[in-house]
């Protein structure tokens, strides 16, 4: 179901979408980024590991237990490690994520490594801010933030349940000089299939981005020094015409 969900998002997007020649670490087809080991990630992954189960800590809710096996990733026991990169490197994609967080948590997907998606406990929270969880955040300049995006509502759900973003990407262009010519843009967000965002430009990368510039191609970057946080069914596909 969710991947039919994600290929029908990408269905009602009417782009005229030019994909990057490919290179070695080019995405090539749907990929599955969570298999065996760190099978997919760049090796200096800190803490994070693989692991079969993971939920809310019964005797303490802002931590989370693991369990034997694979298919799951999480950053380690205290959730203050590494950012995690894949090896490949993405453009225009359909993308699909599972997360969880225990109480208070927080973390990101990076589209390209540049563009945040916030992950984050907003369980209950009625005045939506661009650092709520599905929020577009914000960007960063002379001590500053500007730019950020909140969801259009609340889809978040209680801390130990395992949610979803759906996530149609649309990579920044450049002409033959490397001139950008059009920014990024989130072309949808549906967060537990809610419509969060649509149509939303970022002009550059947000704020704790691993890059301040910008390219066709970058990895894909969960963020793993904010907090405990596990994902598992994470899939990426080329977004065509």
């Amino acid at each position: 179901m969710r991947t039919r969900r994600a290929l029908s998002i990408a269905a009602s997007v009417v782009l005229a979408v030019s994909l990057c020649q490919a290179n070695s670490a080019e995405l090539s087809g749907k990929q599955v980024l969570i298999a065996n080991e760190m099978i997919g990630w760049r090796a200096d992954y800190g803490e994070w590991v693989n692991v079969g189960e993971a939920k809310l800590n019964p005797a303490a809710p802002k931590q989370l237990v693991t369990g034997e096996g694979s298919g799951i990733l999480v950053n380690g026991d205290t959730g203050r490690t590494k950012n995690l990169f894949t090896e490949l490197e993405h453009g225009d994609v359909v993308a699909h994520v599972e997360f969880m967080v225990p109480q208070g948590s927080n973390s990101g997907v990076y589209f390209q490594g540049r563009y945040e998606i916030q992950v984050f406990d907003s369980w209950r929270v009625e005045e939506l801010k661009h650092g709520d969880c599905g929020g577009i955040y914000q960007r960063w300049k002379d001590g500053a933030g500007y730019e950020g995006h909140p969801p259009r509502v609340n889809a978040a759900r209680p801390p130990g349940a395992w949610q979803s973003f759906d996530v149609v990407f649309r990579a920044p262009r450049f002409d033959a000089t490397g001139k950008k010519v059009a920014n990024a843009r989130f072309v949808k967000v549906l967060h537990n299939g809610v419509l969060v965002h649509e149509n939303v430009e970022v002009t550059g990368p947000t704020r704790a981005a691993a890059f301040s510039d910008e390219k066709p191609l970058g990895p894909l970057m969960l963020q793993g020094d904010h907090g405990p946080v596990a994902y598992r069914n994470l899939s990426i596909e080329p977004l065509g015409d």
